[in-house]
């Protein structure tokens, strides 16, 4: 898929409501509700929408490619105004977006991207998937500082672009540090009870004490990781290390509480923009640039955010 120049968005601002969204129809083609950014990501939406007059249509896939499938094809043959869609995996959406090229329905892809023609859709708007996991990989550098440290991995949902690119992502920032290597790695499938499962398996096998850091895909597969530690007799944060992706409100706690050390931000905010997108197109037949990219950075117990804080706050720290 090519990529063209990304344009950076604020992940915190609010978007302006304009009014040529209003009384349009988009379709929306939600991945699920595996995990809470995916929860957070589809609130967000339907919030944005409201605030904009479109009817959204909401098609929840539960973690099924047909499923989104069978979805895109409903919103074609109603007709509606545009297409997001939140992709469970990279490929296999060249029909049915052929399809709704055909429609002159154009489809925006949020929070993920496909291996498919760039103008089979209007734009992506994501992260940068393999920046997201090269921070946490950085971060994972700078505080082991030389000491030997074996990594277990879990991995998103197989197949995933962020599956794949946060794995390459980490995998290039720790590649000139001899220090470190990935002793495990399997999938979690982005949820918080494959991330206890597969954790307790990768416990029983290496040994807590064998274990230096654990890299999640996304903090809930680490939430839940950071459970089965627990129950092997190991404090995380502490005698293993957990680094994340998304940023997520249980995330934060768990930093507060000092049970795992930094996670990289995934805004849920992704409709805002896409939005925009699309009031500008219809206002003038404006086109974005393929790739519109969202603010990733790195929160630790140390850095002064708001968000850990409050937890902190609360939990009489």
């Amino acid at each position: 898929m090519k990529l063209k120049t990304a344009l950076l968005v604020s992940a915190v601002a609010l978007t302006p409501l304009g009014a040529w969204a209003a009384d349009k129809t988009v379709g929306f083609s939600q991945i699920g509700s595996e995990s809470g950014w995916r929860a957070a990501e589809t609130t967000v939406t339907k919030e944005q929408a409201t605030e904009r007059g479109i009817n959204l249509k909401f098609a929840d896939a539960q973690q099924k490619q047909e499923n989104q499938i069978k979805a895109l094809r409903g919103f074609i043959a109603q007709g509606v105004d545009a297409i997001l869609l939140a992709p469970v995996v990279a490929t296999g959406w060249d029909s049915v977006l052929e399809e709704a090229q055909d429609a002159e329905i154009p489809v925006i892809l949020l929070d993920r991207k496909v291996d498919a023609p760039d103008d089979l859709y209007m734009t992506a708007v994501t992260s940068d998937t393999v920046y997201e996991g090269e921070v946490a990989g950085k971060w994972l550098v700078d505080t082991v500082a030389g000491k030997d440290c074996s990594v277990v991995e879990l991995q998103g949902t197989t197949g995933s672009s962020p599956a794949i690119d946060r794995k390459a992502g980490f995998e290039k920032a720790i590649a000139d540090a001899s220090n470190i290597k990935i002793v495990r790695s399997q999938t979690g499938d982005f949820t918080r009870a494959q991330g206890k499962v597969v954790m307790e398996s990768f416990l029983k096998a290496e040994g807590a004490e064998n274990i230096c850091a654990l890299y999640a895909h996304n903090d809930d597969m680490a939430v839940g990781a950071i459970q089965a530690i627990k129950e092997a007799g190991a404090e995380p944060g502490k005698d293993i290390l957990v680094v994340a992706i998304d940023a997520v409100p249980d995330m934060h706690l768990a930093i507060a509480k000092g049970e795992a050390n930094a996670t990289v931000e995934l805004t849920p905010n992704m409709a805002g923009p896409a939005f925009d997108i699309l009031d500008a197109f219809w206002a003038d037949g404006t086109l974005p640039e393929k790739w519109v990219q969202t603010e990733s950075k790195l929160f630790t117990a140390e850095d002064d955010n708001q968000a850990i804080y409050d937890m902190k706050k609360g939990l009489g720290y």
